[in-house]
């Protein structure tokens, strides 16, 4: 007596198909998120812009792409540089200000 796997239930879904991974970008936004915070803040923009728009794509992409976690930590940290890059800049005005007055 020989046992066989039963028949699927139906066909699968037009389009669907194994997912491809985590997005290409979202390393990418995670990366320069990290770098803006740790060398240099102006990378906190693209880190920020990228981040964004990647996490949008993967959330449209109806579970094809991966990496949501990396894209959104990109995003995050790039958002943090900006804000640490303009509270620094605000600083050195308040500071180049009351350099000014005191000479």
């Amino acid at each position: 007596m020989s046992y066989q796997q039963p028949p699927g239930y139906g066909a699968p879904g037009y389009g669907q198909g194994q997912p491809m991974g985590d997005h290409p970008k979202a390393q990418t936004a995670m990366i320069l998120g990290i770098l803006g915070l740790v060398c240099c803040g102006l990378l906190g923009i693209p880190a920020y812009i990228i981040g964004n728009n990647t996490v949008k794509e993967i959330d449209a992409s109806g579970g094809q792409y991966g990496g949501r976690g990396m894209a959104n930590a990109g995003k995050i940290c790039g958002l943090i540089a900006i804000v640490l890059m303009v509270l620094g800049l605000i600083f050195y005005a308040i500071l180049f200000a009351v350099g000014a007055a005191n000479a």
